[in-house]
C-alpha cells in the first residue's frame, strides 16, 4: 500500500504520524479556518479566489501571515503535495490554518500554522449530478450573522448536527436558515434558487460562507448577460421555485431534484453547468 503524506509547516508528513498536542488551539477553541480545493487535469481551479477568502478570513480571526497564503503558495503546495502522493486527475485538498501557541481564551501570539490535505476524487472537471438530490430544511440551530459568518471556519458544531439530520432523515443534503429565519446555505454549499425566470441567491449580508463556487457561477452568469440577484430568501420560496440547485469548490454545481413533495427542473443547472466546464 503506498504511503500517504500530508503538508504541515512545508514538511512532508506520513498521513498517521500525530502531529497536535492536546494544547492546540484549533483542536481546543476551533480557533483557525480552511480551504477547501480542487485540482483538475493537474490544475488547482480559482486559487485566487481562494487565496482572497483565506486571507480576508485570517484577517477577520487577526491572525497574522495571511500574506504568505496567496495564490501561488496554494498552486505550488498543492502541487508538491499531489506529486508526492503521487495523484492524479482530481484531487481535493483541505487546507487548515490555526493559530499556533499558547493560551486560554486570549491568544498569546496571532503566529498561525497550517495543515495541508490532499485526497483522490473519481470523475473528471465539475460533472452536473446525473440524479438530483433530494433535500429539508434543517431548523432546529440557525446560523447566525456577524463578521465571522463569511468565512469557513473552524467551528463547524452546526454544520455537524445538520449532518446528523440529514443522515436520520436519509436526504442527500440539508438547507440551513440564519438566525432571522431566511435561507442561508446548506451544509457543504451555497444555494442558488430559479423562480419566476430568475435566479436568486442569499446576500453574504444573510450570513452565508462567500463560497468559492458561488462567487465563480456569479462571475460567469454576470459575463454570458444572465442575471443573479442577491437577497434575503423566505424558505417558503422553495415551494413553489422551478428549480434548485447548490455550489461549492469540489462538486462544482449540483442540481436539486425535491424538497417534500415539490419536484424541481433542472434546465437553467445544466446551462450554468455547461458554462462552468468552459472555463
Amino acid at each position: 500500500m503506498q504511503q500517504e503524506y500530508i503538508l504541515h509547516n512545508d514538511q512532508f508528513i506520513d498521513i498517521n504520524q500525530p502531529i497536535l498536542t492536546a494544547r492546540n488551539r484549533g483542536f481546543r477553541y476551533g480557533d483557525g479556518l480552511f480551504e477547501t480545493m480542487l485540482m483538475s487535469a493537474g490544475k488547482l481551479r480559482f486559487p485566487e479566489l481562494h487565496a482572497d477568502r483565506l486571507q480576508a478570513g485570517m484577517s477577520a480571526l487577526k491572525m497574522d501571515g495571511g500574506a504568505l497564503f496567496d495564490a501561488y503558495f496554494l498552486k505550488q503546495k498543492t502541487t508538491e503535495l499531489s506529486k508526492k502522493n503521487k495523484l492524479k486527475d482530481n484531487v481535493r485538498f483541505r487546507l487548515s490554518v490555526y493559530r499556533n501557541g499558547d493560551g486560554l481564551y486570549t491568544p498569546e501570539s496571532n503566529k498561525s500554522a497550517y495543515i495541508l490535505e490532499a485526497t483522490a476524487m473519481e470523475g473528471g472537471g465539475y460533472e452536473l449530478n446525473k440524479k438530483g438530490l433530494i433535500i429539508d430544511v434543517y431548523d432546529e440551530i440557525s446560523k447566525p450573522v456577524n463578521k465571522l459568518s463569511n468565512y469557513k471556519t473552524s467551528n463547524s458544531l452546526l454544520y455537524v448536527m445538520a449532518g446528523l439530520y440529514k443522515k436520520q432523515n436519509r436526504l442527500d443534503e440539508a438547507f440551513l436558515l440564519n438566525q432571522h429565519g431566511f435561507l442561508c446555505e446548506s451544509i457543504s454549499s451555497n444555494i442558488f434558487v430559479v423562480y419566476d425566470k430568475q435566479i436568486y441567491t442569499p446576500a453574504l449580508s444573510e450570513g452565508c460562507v462567500a463560497g468559492v463556487m458561488r462567487n465563480a457561477v456569479m462571475q460567469i452568469a454576470k459575463s454570458n448577460n444572465i442575471s443573479i440577484i442577491e437577497a434575503q430568501i423566505n424558505p417558503e420560496v422553495l415551494k413553489e421555485a422551478d428549480e434548485v440547485f447548490i455550489t461549492n469548490a469540489t462538486g462544482g454545481i449540483r442540481w436539486v431534484m425535491g424538497y417534500g413533495k415539490k419536484r424541481y427542473f433542472n434546465e437553467v443547472t445544466k446551462s450554468l453547468a455547461t458554462l462552468l466546464n468552459a472555463v
